[in-house]
């Protein structure tokens, strides 16, 4: 069975997209920082029949901890996908650059775009091995629109963009993937937007976009999941 890693799947998009992989039959490594929520995912995920998880909390800025992921991943037989899907904002709710803690904003780029490039670089060595080895950048909007209050966390995203741009051009054996899912009613959207009310689409709604990806396997590039759900 094909592996994949997981990166912030306890809830959210991560959630939807290990429940998705599952019902296909995908072993799978899945990340989080809340031991807790993490363990009923992994519960709810490993309900699919012969599916194989193995949850291991943490903070994806620690090298050992992606060490870890990927000896999981490994030890199931190898590495076919990587999701970086963990995000950290940098600022709850979001504010003006004006008033960004920097602390905050290197945060961001430490979740957003270090880590995302320190477990690319651990898990480099089995993803060359597997037949389709993938990777995706889960990105944003924001890393290519200009909105007020999210310059810190949008920058961390256009950073993912380049390195995912980059990689694929040096990893041409790899599928690399940045792809961004568009609104969705998540606990970060409304850490960032607390006053925000708007109804927003459930994550698993895009999931199919994730999916689409892995099934047609298109040139590595940039991605909106809404126009592939739509066809497009």
């Amino acid at each position: 069975m094909p592996v994949a890693i997981i990166t912030g799947a306890s809830k959210g998009l991560g959630r939807a997209l290990a429940e998705a992989l599952a019902a296909r039959g995908w072993d799978l490594v899945l990340d989080a920082r809340t031991g807790r929520a993490l363990k009923e995912a992994a519960e709810s995920v490993a309900a699919h029949g012969g599916t194989r998880v193995a949850a291991l909390p943490g903070d994806v800025t620690d090298a050992g901890h992606r060490a870890e992921l990927v000896a999981a991943a490994r030890g199931l037989g190898g590495v076919d996908l990587l999701v970086s899907n963990a995000s950290a904002l940098g600022a709850e709710p979001l504010v003006r650059l004006a008033e960004l803690p920097l602390e905050g904003l290197r945060r961001a780029l430490e979740v957003n775009v270090t880590a995302a490039l320190g477990l690319v670089q651990e898990a480099l060595e089995p993803l060359r091995a597997s037949a389709a080895g993938a990777v995706i950048a889960v990105s944003s909007d924001a890393a290519a629109e200009a909105y007020g209050t999210w310059g810190g966390y949008g920058a961390s995203k256009a950073a993912l963009d380049q390195l995912a741009a980059v990689l694929a051009v040096e990893e041409p054996g790899l599928r690399v993937w940045a792809v961004d899912p568009g609104d969705m009613a998540t606990d970060l959207y409304a850490a960032a937007v607390p006053e925000d009310d708007d109804p927003r689409p459930a994550p698993a709604t895009v999931v199919p976009a994730f999916l689409r990806l892995l099934d047609e396997r298109p040139p590595s590039g940039r991605y909106a999941a809404p126009a592939l759900v739509e066809g497009r």
